[in-house]
């Protein structure tokens, strides 16, 4: 109890927690966007329960993750090395690491996942195509709820190890992290009916949130072979494609408002002829 009425005393504590949530809340838009494609697959009376169950899941890998800081660290361990560098790169270092630690196994694993996924979300959008797969009045795949929640499980479980490595990165206080991460989480649950609607009501954003996945399993993979993109230029492009996209968005709603404003000036016009 001291301890924690000595955090709650101390500024640094309180400038580590905003600055953790932070970073927490911008690594969760990834796992979000996943949940969001995944959940929207289901029949409309499944998905918010799917998405409720996921985020659920997601705070309870990180908390019981939390609880094993230990065995975390230790994720970043070498258990293999292949013997060999990659090429120098522009000052001489390796250009990737061939020691393989179990976090980086996790990481290359999952982005090949997420590339997988993605690739085979935009060939469903793509391909009109009839399948043998169950398609909703939209033709899209309609996924089974367990499949969608086994799919869920498994990415947050690479989201989780990444957020909180970063998390262990950022200061050394158990409590700091878990507040993090509940705050997190809660922030993921206001923003996820929001955001899967908007991603349901709006096509051309899920092609885009497809791309950002694929980007986000590139940059899995690389990370895993020791090529760290820094995450800044990474959400910076997430942040500039969400923008023009948002330009598109306001755009088409213009062009419609105007058709709409013609349609019904048009019948108007022939009567008045008359």
């Amino acid at each position: 109890m001291d301890s924690i009425i000595a955090l709650l005393s101390d500024p640094a504590a309180w400038a580590a927690l905003v600055t953790l949530v932070i970073l927490e809340v911008v690594l969760g838009i990834d796992n979000l966007i996943f949940i969001s494609i995944l959940s929207n697959k289901l029949p409309a009376h499944q998905q918010q329960k799917a998405r409720r169950i996921g985020i659920g899941l997601a705070l309870a890998m990180r908390l019981a993750l939390l609880s094993m800081i230990a065995f975390i660290v230790a994720l970043t361990t070498p258990v293999f090395d292949l013997g060999f560098q990659g090429g120098p790169g522009a000052h001489g270092e390796p250009t990737f690491e061939t020691a393989f630690s179990w976090r980086d196994l996790i990481l290359i694993a999952g982005g090949l996942f997420l590339v997988w996924k993605a690739t085979k979300e935009i060939h469903h959008t793509m391909d009109v195509e009839p399948t043998g797969e169950t398609l909703d009045k939209k033709g899209q795949v309609v996924l089974n709820f367990g499949s969608a929640i086994a799919q869920i499980v498994a990415l947050d479980m690479v989201f989780s190890i990444d957020s909180i490595l970063t998390a262990v990165g950022m200061t050394d206080h158990v409590p700091i992290m878990m507040t993090a991460v509940i705050i997190t989480v809660i922030v993921m649950l206001v923003a996820a009916d929001p955001l899967a609607n908007f991603i349901n009501n709006n096509p051309t954003v899920v092609m885009l949130a497809l791309g950002f996945l694929l980007m986000i399993g590139a940059v899995l993979i690389a990370d895993g072979f020791g090529v760290h993109v820094p995450k800044g230029y990474i959400y910076a492009a997430m942040a500039f494609s969400a923008g023009v996209e948002t330009l598109n968005i306001f755009s088409r709603r213009a062009r419609k408002r105007k058709a709409e404003a013609r349609a019904a000036i048009s019948p108007a016009s022939v009567t008045a002829d008359e």
